[in-house]
């Protein structure tokens, strides 16, 4: 079955989950079934991870998906395709190598006229002396001064348009940078396909989901809370700035915010058990098979017809402690003579693996180092052993012929030969048993490959730079005040639904996306510690009542429909509690005063007694009451004999976690002061410490 044809789909991205960094999308595809069932949904981004997609038929029992794999279609556009960026670029840097080839030339022409000079011929010891020509040397003076004026006029014009150029050359470049990357390149258009295996009901009319991973996707959190000053309630919207460059635009799509990483294994590990006795279950299939018969004769007649046109082929690729492809002494290296006909390959092979042998000490089952090829001496790897570029089986470079077959180098002993294989079947690897993806290997491979099945390479230069171009937008610079989700989000993860569909082009920039309102409690307080700094600061005060965290991030504050300032919000768990400083309160009016009595007491007047006296004014200047919070603080001692006895009506604040654990002694003061009025408070506390204990000379005061 061609792709020619096979049915095709067209396909809708609907919806998008952007996690911590990356991105599953969903899309959708709708037709009828054709009768072989084999179906290509077409649409599906370059940068995508082949290894996430997922199908499943919507809304109809009957019919399920059996194979999903993904394949790459290129074919050179048609004439006149609009490429109007790219080529503006190209045109600019041509005129500004043009133009900096004209200032150069031009800077070439100054060095040469200002190089005019006089030079008098060589004298003769006989001839006599000879009279400096002033004149014609003032003349050639003037014709120098002369032409390098107009010469220096025209390098001034020449530098101003070489400016022009680049500074339009900057501008055209950097449009091209932020433009959207869901474009085909300049000469080939590539299309990404799923192709699909349906069985069920045929020809009907069925809807599928595909879904699949792409990375260069990041997000942060942003707020905007809106507050009217006396209501005990306020409106935060969760916004968020996403930036994307997976290669397709994300137009009129559902969004979801989610903290996970993606890139995180969730695969549970396989526990084997043991078995110690003289039973032992049987093994389960490993997907192995006897090669099939007459293998050897396959490229009987290829080699009959001897080595094929010699061609100027790439270095080899050598493996440690192999010697460089030359001639000793260091001479010029000789033609390369062929490689000598392999021999037959061993019977085992699954269609190409051989029979694995077990680790000396070991068990039976061990994965084979290559598949189809034997075991290879990775200690005398040879040039000539597998064509450079092509890694061997389950992703790991070929790195020498088998130990058997690769003929020894001159001057180095042979390898001793391996140890007689073990009968058992091998264990072929998950790559190893995807059979859509298996190549049989040609005439020209080496080492008893040829003619059987193994996996292709997993490499895609072409897919590689994709992912590359999109991973670089976890390098943006974050706007201000946002922190990255996995930093702030801790140990919980949570997902955040969009309210509507959104747009979000595929350009590697910051994009805002109102995500949606999350019912919070507010109440404005006042809080200040005169004892550090008599200025009175506003707070608001965030509950949390949901059942998701509030991550932290930049919160943009409106008081009475004006905009206040941005501030930082913190993490606000469910259920939690925090402050958000708005700025100085310069309606609200802070004073203290201290005093401090030194007195002894006792029988024998051996204690000292400091006596504090804290006295501290509020003045309310606001139409409305507030709630002012007064710290202070009392000293702590760690001596027994040393007593603090405290004289306020303050109390100790419970004890926070994080940001709001507070210092030890610290005392609080709360009280509600009406519009207009002032309010003192008074407190204090006294310091005993026994004679022995007090320091001569010392600042007991403080």
């Amino acid at each position: 079955m061609t792709a020619e044809t096979t049915r095709r789909w067209g396909s809708t991205l609907d919806s998008v989950v952007v996690y911590a960094q990356g991105a599953i999308c969903r899309r959708l595809a709708r037709g009828s079934v054709p009768p072989d069932g084999r179906v290509r949904v077409t649409g599906l981004p370059r940068s995508l991870d082949p290894g996430s997609l997922r199908a499943h038929v919507l809304g109809a029992p009957g019919v399920r998906v059996t194979e999903a794999r993904v394949e790459v279609e290129a074919e050179p556009l048609a004439t006149g395709t609009p490429d109007e960026s790219r080529r503006e670029v190209e045109r600019l840097r041509d005129a500004y190598a043009a133009a900096l080839g004209r200032r150069d030339r031009q800077l070439s022409l100054i060095e040469e006229v200002r190089a005019l000079h006089p030079v008098p011929p060589a004298r003769r010891r006989e001839d006599p002396h000879r009279h400096t020509p002033v004149d014609e040397w003032l003349e050639l003076a003037d014709f120098v001064d002369e032409r390098l004026t107009g010469l220096h006029n025209r390098l001034v014009e020449l530098e101003e348009a070489l400016r022009n150029v680049e500074h339009e050359l900057t501008a055209a470049a950097d449009r091209l940078a932020r433009a959207s990357t869901d474009a085909p390149s300049a000469h080939v258009e590539t299309t990404v396909c799923a192709v699909l295996t349906l069985i069920g009901t045929g020809d009907a009319e069925v809807e599928l989901e595909l879904e699949y991973g792409v990375p260069g996707a990041v997000w942060v959190p942003a707020y905007r809370l809106t507050h009217r000053q006396g209501d005990g309630s306020g409106r935060l919207v969760l916004r968020a700035s996403v930036a994307q460059r997976t290669g397709e635009d994300w137009t009129g799509v559902r969004i979801a915010l989610a903290t996970a990483d993606l890139r995180r294994r969730t695969d549970l590990p396989r526990l084997r058990s043991i078995r110690i006795g003289r039973s032992q279950p049987a093994p389960a299939p490993s997907g192995w098979r006897e090669p099939p018969a007459g293998l050897v004769d396959l490229f009987t007649g290829y080699d009959a017809a001897g080595p094929g046109p010699a061609t100027t082929a790439a270095p080899a690729a050598v493996g440690a402690g192999s010697a460089p492809v030359g001639t000793a002494g260091g001479s010029a290296p000789g033609p390369v003579p062929p490689p000598p006909p392999p021999p037959p390959p061993a019977p085992q092979g699954y269609g190409g693996p051989p029979a694995a042998v077990p680790v000396p000490g070991g068990t039976y089952g061990a994965p084979p180092e290559v598949f189809g090829g034997g075991i290879p001496d990775l200690a005398q790897p040879t040039a000539r052993s597998r064509p450079a570029g092509r890694p061997g089986a389950g992703g790991r470079p070929f790195a020498g012929a088998p130990a058997a077959m690769a003929p020894a180098a001159p001057g180095r002993a042979a390898p001793p030969p391996p140890p007689a294989p073990v009968a058992g079947p091998p264990q072929p690897s998950g790559a190893e048993l995807d059979y859509a993806a298996l190549v049989l290997c040609g005439p020209d491979e080496q080492g008893g490959r040829r003619g059987r099945l193994f996996p292709d390479s997993p490499f895609d230069p072409v897919a590689a730079e994709y992912r590359r171009r999109a991973e670089a937008v976890a390098a943006l610079p974050l706007p201000g005040q946002a922190v990255r989700p996995r930093e702030s989000a801790g140990s919980f993860d949570h997902r955040f639904d969009a309210t509507a569909r959104a747009d979000i082009p595929s350009d590697g920039t910051w994009h805002t996306v109102t995500v949606g309102e999350i019912p919070v409690g507010l109440r404005t307080e006042y809080l200040c510690v005169p004892s550090v700094e008599q200025t009175v600061y506003a707070t608001l005060v965030l509950s949390n009542a949901t059942d998701q965290a509030l991550l932290a991030g930049p919160v943009e504050v409106t008081v009475d429909d004006d905009f206040l300032l941005t501030a930082a919000l913190p993490t606000l768990a469910p259920g939690g509690v925090r402050r958000v400083g708005l700025g100085p309160a310069e309606d609200i009016r802070v004073t203290r005063r201290t005093n401090v009595h030194e007195s002894t007491s006792g029988l024998r007047n051996n204690t000292t007694v400091l006596d504090h006296r804290v006295h501290v004014e509020l003045a309310n200047r606001l139409a409305r009451a507030v709630t002012v919070e007064v710290r202070e603080r009392v000293p702590v001692s760690s001596e027994p004999d040393v007593r603090i006895e405290e004289r306020a009506d303050w109390t100790a604040p419970e004890e926070g976690t994080g940001p709001d654990r507070h210092a030890p002694g610290t005392r609080v003061w709360r009280l509600d002061l009406p519009a207009g009025a002032t309010a003192a408070l008074d407190g204090g506390y006294e310091i005993r410490i026994p004679t022995g204990k007090a320091l001569a000379g010392g600042n007991r005061r403080s």
